[in-house]
């Protein structure tokens, strides 16, 4: 196994570098130890002189590292976690004076018909998606005051290594510029330079020229896609900004000798002897994304693919964009202002406040109001009416974390619902609407689709406590139904099921429809734990045959036939396991065509005269007007575990993509301890002072 020394300490930051390396390596103050195989520097930055120099002296290989195309969704400078990585043994892509790992895989250009229809599609889900390296900046539509067409000249800042080693000077840029006047009579002439270059803070190359032209000089921080949406054409000297605009459709004008130019794909000022062959866009794509770089997600250490980096990232920055702007947070507790502010995205204005309407009435115009959904009260929701204000519901998700909320254990995902809330079926939410309005595509259904065989095959559900599975003892000759059992105080049982309210009340139900069923109950784990309201009172010797409190629920629901629940998220985990289930109430999967409904199918025997009844009558008459189209079981699992939800990554405190969330829920479970003497204090003083 290779054995990489390097000497600069900013690499030790790099979490996971041997993986992304593929082989050990260590840091060295003075000389390398025995036994390393290559010194390694970042790229032809200074820092890496004296290991380039090391590696002369004691005859072992340089190997350049460098950030990848698609890095990260912010900036390295501001911490960002590194995606994607390249590791090059020949010299570094952005050095046109010697050959490098990337040209010469551009050179050979031994691609397979399925690598370049993998780069195709990489393409597509770039402009798709509209991701380059960096993803924070702000993705707007440029408006110009009129319709002349629009040339886009890009400064670099002064002394890049890129410039020096890619062919290019201060008269590159200056030749450059004016090439771009002189080509295009008629069209204003754009010069993007860096936001730090108008601030004096850095230097450029065409700052002054570009206003003694009268060119419009742009500064502004935006996406590059963005600014290639209202271009015609694109000059650079060795910018990575010229590749985005080849992605994009773009002409582009090279004067340096950027890794893209040489192929016959721009048009260049310079040649370069070792290059000359014309190569497509693939194929340039495929040598440089597919091969050249290197991807790893950084939350979980495990290396990845191109395509697995795209949707990560993607998910960041679509989220992102969803929540961007001031918020105003109410009624949270100390412990949940900690992470409530990660799922929105770290805004850059978080307030937080009781659950008082003038906090919402002193609000600025453009804030955002977001509260916990089960201790809204309706004045908060008529003040940011009154207000105008957006108010947003916040809630559990369905793979919420390895441990219980009423623990204090933190959540891996939130809902945040801007109608209602997932399981309040008096009202719409945004997860009905997804399912009641969205066309679901092949490509997202085989996401679904791999997302349940793999919650499946790892035994995940919701909060992944209980122990080991025990012996289960079950009859041959019966049908077993398993019955789980819900908070009663909770708010889905308030808002959820009409008529029946409590675990007793749905045991009977289940016992008078299945005399001869073998049934099994088991309690809510909050329950259990002490805090939480939902235990069994009175004789109910009859009601069920046996009752288990210790076996998680993805090995229980793999030995039933059929669950029976009043509104319980267990049902949804049933079903993904392909498990019949019975509804009671109106959980939020009722009503698609996927379970047995009984107050959606007018099957309601046994609930006549029960009380509230005729009150809560207009909700399901609501979900029969809503709901009613027909979903399979995989749009079900999109709208419910990819669209709806939010996932951050625990110690990071970044949204990630549900894949990233399962393996990080998965190795914590793997991972867990026994409940502390910290928790188990924390139980006793919850449930002797705070019990509700």
């Amino acid at each position: 196994m290779s054995v990489v020394g390097y000497c600069v300490r900013g690499l030790k930051r790099i979490p996971y570098l041997d993986a992304l390396l593929e082989a050990s390596s260590y840091w060295f103050a003075w000389r390398p130890a025995q036994g390393t195989t290559h010194i390694a520097g970042w790229g032809r930055k200074p820092t890496a002189a004296r290991a380039r120099k090391i590696a002369a002296e004691t005859g072992l290989p340089f190997v350049s590292l460098e950030d990848g195309f698609l890095r990260s969704y912010g900036l390295g400078v501001q911490g960002a976690p590194l995606h994607s990585l390249i590791v090059d043994h020949t010299g570094i892509y952005y050095d046109a004076t010697a050959p490098s790992d990337l040209e010469n895989l551009i050179l050979a250009a031994d691609f397979s018909g399925e690598e370049l229809a993998r780069a195709r599609n990489g393409i597509e889900l770039l402009r798709e998606h509209r991701l380059s390296k960096y993803n924070c900046a702000p993705d707007t539509p440029v408006i110009w005051p009129d319709e002349r067409p629009r040339v886009l000249v890009v400064d670099q800042t002064f002394g890049d290594a890129a410039i020096t080693y890619g062919g290019a000077d201060a008269s590159s840029f200056t030749r450059m510029l004016k090439a771009a006047i002189a080509d295009n009579p008629g069209a204003e002439v754009v010069v993007k330079v860096h936001p730090d270059v108008i601030a004096r803070k850095k230097r450029g190359y065409l700052l002054d020229a570009a206003r003694l032209h009268n060119c419009r000089v742009w500064s502004e921080d935006i996406s590059p896609w963005a600014l290639l949406d209202a271009v015609d054409k694109v000059y650079v000297a060795t910018s990575q900004f010229g590749f985005d605009a080849l992605l994009a459709g773009k002409p582009v004008h090279c004067f340096g000798l950027p890794f893209f130019a040489g192929w016959g794909l721009t048009e260049d000022t310079q040649t370069c002897a070792r290059r000359g062959q014309n190569r497509s866009l693939e194929q340039v794509f495929a040598a440089a994304y597919l091969r050249y770089c290197r991807y790893i997600n950084p939350y979980t250490g495990k290396r990845c693919e191109l395509e697995d980096t795209i949707r990560l990232i993607a998910e960041q920055r679509g989220r992102r964009q969803q929540v961007a702007g001031p918020w105003l947070g109410l009624g949270f507790s100390p412990w949940k202002r900690g992470f409530v502010p990660d799922f929105l995205g770290r805004p850059q204005r978080m307030q937080f406040a009781g659950l008082e309407s003038d906090a919402v009435a002193n609000c600025p115009q453009g804030t955002q109001v977001v509260a916990w959904a089960s201790s809204l009260p309706e004045s908060l929701v008529a003040a940011c009416k009154k207000a105008r204000l957006p108010l947003w519901r916040l809630e559990d998700g369905f793979l919420r974390s390895v441990g219980l909320g009423s623990d204090l254990v933190r959540p891996l995902s939130l809902v945040l619902d801007g109608q209602g809330i997932y399981y309040d079926a008096s009202r719409p939410s945004d997860l009905e609407s997804i399912l009641k309005s969205t066309e679901f595509d092949s490509e997202l259904c085989a996401r679904a689709a791999a997302l349940r065989e793999l919650l499946v095959s790892r035994q995940l559900s919701k909060y992944n406590v209980g122990g080991q599975a025990s012996e289960l003892a079950l009859p041959e000759d019966r049908t077993v139904i398993l019955v789980p059992g819900q908070v009663e105080s909770d708010a889905s049982i308030a808002h959820g099921s009409p008529w029946l309210k409590s675990n007793r009340q749905l045991l009977e139900q289940v016992r008078r429809a299945n005399p001869e069923a073998h049934i099994i109950y088991k309690p809510h784990p909050d329950v259990l734990a002490g805090g939480r309201v939902g235990a069994l009172a009175g004789d109910v010797g009859e009601l069920y045959d046996q009752m288990v409190t210790d076996i998680p629920m993805p090995t229980l629901l793999a030995r039933v036939d059929q669950v029976h629940t009043l509104c319980s998220l267990s049902g949804f985990e049933a079903l993904l396991r392909g498990v019949k289930v019975v509804t009671y109430g109106l959980p939020f999967y009722a009503g698609w065509g996927l379970s047995e409904d009984r107050l959606l199918s007018g099957d309601d025997d046994g609930n006549k005269g029960a009380p509230g009844a005729l009150a809560e009558l207009a909700a399901v008459r609501r979900c029969l007007r809503a709901r009613g189209r027909k979903r399979t079981l995989d749009e079900l699992v999109a709208a419910t575990l990819i669209l709806y939800p939010t996932y951050v990554d625990p110690q990071s405190g970044d949204i990630v993509d549900v894949e990233t969330a399962v393996q990080i829920l998965d190795e914590k479970r793997k991972n867990a301890e026994q409940v502390g003497w910290r928790r188990a204090l924390y139980r006793i003083v919850r449930n002797r002072f705070f019990r509700r």
